[in-house]
This record gives C-alpha cells, sequence and structure tokens, in this order.
C-alpha cells in the first residue's frame, strides 16, 4: 500500500472529519503528527480529531500548540476555549473565546463566549 503525500493525508483528513470519523482521521494523520510537529495544518485537524473523540487532553495540546505558533489565530483560541468548556475549565474557556472573539467576532465565537459568561454568573 502506497503512503498519501501530505496534501493528500490532510485532505482525505478532512473529508474523514466531515463523515464523522475521528479516528480514521487520526490514522490518516499519524505519520504527519510524526514527520511535521509542528504544521499548523497538520495539528489542527488532529486537534478536531481528538476534540471530537473526546480525547481532550489530546486537542488541548494540539490547540494549545497552535496558539503558541501564531497568538493571533482566533480559530486556534476558540478551539481551545470550546476544549476547556467541555472540561468545565470555563474561566479558562472565557479568555480564549474573549480572545478570539476580539480578533474575529463571528456568531460562533460570540456563542461560545455568552455561554461560558452564564456559567459563570
Amino acid at each position: 500500500m502506497s503512503t498519501l503525500d501530505p496534501v493528500d493525508a490532510l485532505r482525505q483528513a478532512d473529508e474523514l472529519l466531515r463523515r464523522r470519523r475521528p479516528g480514521d482521521a487520526l490514522a490518516v494523520l499519524a505519520p504527519l503528527l510524526s514527520d511535521e510537529p509542528n504544521s499548523r495544518a497538520v495539528l489542527e485537524l488532529a486537534g478536531r480529531a481528538w476534540f471530537s473523540s473526546a480525547q481532550l487532553g489530546r486537542a488541548e495540546t494540539a490547540f494549545a500548540r497552535l496558539v503558541e505558533l501564531d497568538p493571533t489565530d482566533a480559530y486556534a483560541r476558540f478551539a481551545l476555549g470550546r476544549v476547556y468548556e467541555r472540561q468545565s475549565r470555563h474561566g479558562e474557556a472565557r479568555r480564549h473565546f474573549r480572545l478570539a472573539v476580539a480578533m474575529d467576532p463571528r456568531a460562533e465565537y460570540s456563542d461560545g463566549l455568552a455561554r461560558v459568561e452564564q456559567r459563570l454568573a
């Protein structure tokens, strides 16, 4: 069996996530995670797959690394906030949701912020 080139692997993993098959997506991403541990595209897809499969510690590590690589990545901030929210770490979630909203005021980010602020009230 031939190995997928990185671009094809990313596309396949993204498609598998859309089809709600995070485990299969992670299997496709495994070689890339090993070969390119600081690739933002690989980390984002892996983080999404780990989040979808309730591997929240791994998702947290991936999204925290994305924030470290680019503190202005609004999606990474939002995703890290979602991980913290799912773990009932609402104070930490609020911090990242606030930053995501400040960088990109899309409804999804604002809704996340509103949810955790309501929990903290």
